[in-house]
């Protein structure tokens, strides 16, 4: 297949993978949820359940891009994922971060942007989850120390957004906030996207030159204590561990093969 061949499907192959995934998400809404309403009137079960459909049509998705032929991906450490209680942080390099996340992670909790809980594609899914929007102020962050005590796997991006390619990390302390509010250890994943894609600058027709290699390194905890001990406030180990994970995800991973 040619270069630009290759291109062309590429970008048919990913418009009908985005469509493929928003209809799934409004037949989740309109079909799955609400006869799970219906089944379950225990509403941690159901939610525990809405989640774990919510996974299962992300890993079916992450497949679907594999099959087309847009993506291969890597996975190292992923049995670091199969405890409970666990604030996860990753950087943010693409569009379909979370979709991976939460492929790997049965029982997540993540904070989403409250556009999502109006989007007709995606409001569904965002409150069947229970998901924890971003727009009530400081009460984002009690609502994710309450999630990491009831048992769920919480996913934070510390930087808000997607990264732009080519500046440095610019995180914000709501992460740090919730870890050291709620004394929890963090569970670092790194993300590497090879050649650059789904970013903030570069829209999903804007296809790379060839397939992307994903990379996901889940690496050891991150103990909060130490932080805890060396500063005299919550509010210095707050600035300091933002400090500490800016330089932690700043530092490059070397991207390993993917055969």
């Amino acid at each position: 297949m040619t270069e630009r061949a290759g291109r062309a499907w590429r970008l048919l192959a990913t418009g009908l993978a985005f469509s493929v995934f928003g209809l799934g998400g409004l037949l989740l809404w309109l079909a799955y949820f609400p006869l799970l309403q219906w089944l379950d009137r225990d509403p941690v079960r159901r939610t525990r359940r809405a989640r774990l459909a919510i996974h299962h049509s992300f890993r079916l998705f992450v497949d679907i891009m594999c099959g087309l032929g847009l993506l291969r991906y890597r996975i190292s450490g992923q049995e670091r994922l199969a405890r409970g209680g666990q604030l996860i942080l990753a950087n943010h390099p693409s569009l379909i971060d979370v979709v991976f996340l939460i492929a790997m992670v049965p029982n997540a909790d993540c904070v989403v942007k409250a556009g999502l809980a109006r989007n007709p594609f995606t409001r569904g899914p965002v409150r069947a989850a229970s998901y924890i929007c971003n727009d009530s102020g400081v009460g984002v962050i009690d609502d994710c120390i309450a999630s990491l005590r009831a048992g769920n796997n919480l996913i934070i991006f510390p930087e808000g957004t997607r990264t732009t390619p080519g500046r440095p990390l610019q995180l914000q302390r709501g992460a740090a906030n919730i870890a050291i509010r709620g004394r929890c250890d963090m569970t670092p994943v790194h993300i590497r996207c090879s050649p650059p894609a789904l970013s903030k600058e570069l829209p999903w027709w804007k296809v790379p030159p060839r397939i992307i290699d994903f990379s996901f390194d889940v690496r050891d905890d991150i103990e909060v204590a130490p932080f805890l001990e060396a500063d005299g406030s919550e509010a210095l180990a707050v600035r300091q561990l933002t400090r500490y994970l800016s330089h932690y995800f700043s530092t490059e991973i070397p991207i390993h093969a993917i055969p």
